[in-house]
């Protein structure tokens, strides 16, 4: 079932290169959405109290113009910035700051624009991944295996397995029923820590025990932006789990796309 992946997996192919994928052109979509609902807005809250506030002072309604255009042309920037990161695949001296933002801030807004457009909340979830994993590998990050931590979902461990792997994943017996034996060989291979988790607090237990400086986990799409936002600034890759049997149940992972993930951030 766990297909071994190769070893000379070359990491540059990544998330598809440096192109931007369907996934990732959703996101943008609705940033640029929201940039252009925002203009008007903003030069409406400027132009309607512009006549009262020159009883104040006469220069307040530049002042204020003034502050707006800067706000406008943060986002235009912001939105032009992110986009030449993605195309690039290069880290612009903001790329943590531009995460920053777009973890705490941009995602929870898109989710309500998403919904006007029709979008569902899932799109905007997996288009939200792929723009964090674009940042995470714009920032060329490269340390040491013990720095790389391996954190998957108990829910990728055979359903009817006897072993209790959360503990310690070198529990398990490798029989290849589920990806655990996989991920074992990839954690044994290179020398990274693998771990599992049952939930969000064992997870957050975890990372402050172990200390990483790189995260490579997986996840359902709720799962993972969850663990993206409580992580931050924590640099995480994310990739979603398969569900052929449903959710929680028997999930598996690109064992492929792990082995990549983990070349990627070895020095």
């Amino acid at each position: 079932m766990d297909k071994a992946p190769p070893s000379d997996t070359p990491s540059l192919i990544l998330d598809g290169g440096n192109s931007i994928r369907p996934q990732k052109r959703i996101f943008i979509g609705l940033l640029v959405a929201v940039s252009l609902l925002l203009v008007p807005l903003l030069a409406l809250l400027w132009y309607v109290p512009y006549v009262g506030f020159t009883q104040f002072h006469p220069r307040l309604p530049l002042i204020l113009g003034i502050f707006f255009g800067v706000l406008v042309f943060l986002m235009v920037g912001g939105v032009f910035l992110l986009t030449l990161t993605i195309i690039l695949g290069r880290d612009l001296f903001i790329s943590k700051k531009l995460r920053g933002i777009i973890v705490k801030i941009v995602f929870p807004l898109l989710i309500g624009v998403g919904r006007l457009f029709g979008v569902r909340k899932e799109q905007v979830q997996r288009s939200f991944i792929e723009i964090n994993n674009q940042l995470v590998l714009a920032q060329k990050i490269r340390t040491t295996p013990d720095k790389v931590l391996l954190l998957m979902p108990h829910c990728l461990q055979f359903h009817d397995c006897a072993v209790r792997i959360t503990g310690n994943v070198e529990n398990c017996k490798r029989c290849g029923k589920c990806h655990i034996k996989g991920l074992v060989e990839i954690s044994d291979k290179y020398g990274v820590g693998l771990a599992v988790a049952t939930g969000g607090t064992i997870a957050r237990r975890i990372i402050v025990e172990r200390r990483p400086q790189v995260i490579i986990a997986v996840a359902c799409e709720r799962d993972m932006v969850s663990g993206l936002q409580d992580s931050y600034p924590l640099p995480v890759y994310g990739v979603l789990n398969h569900r052929p049997h449903g959710p929680c149940f028997d999930t598996e992972v690109d064992l492929v796309r792990i082995e990549q993930a983990v070349q990627a951030f070895l020095s």
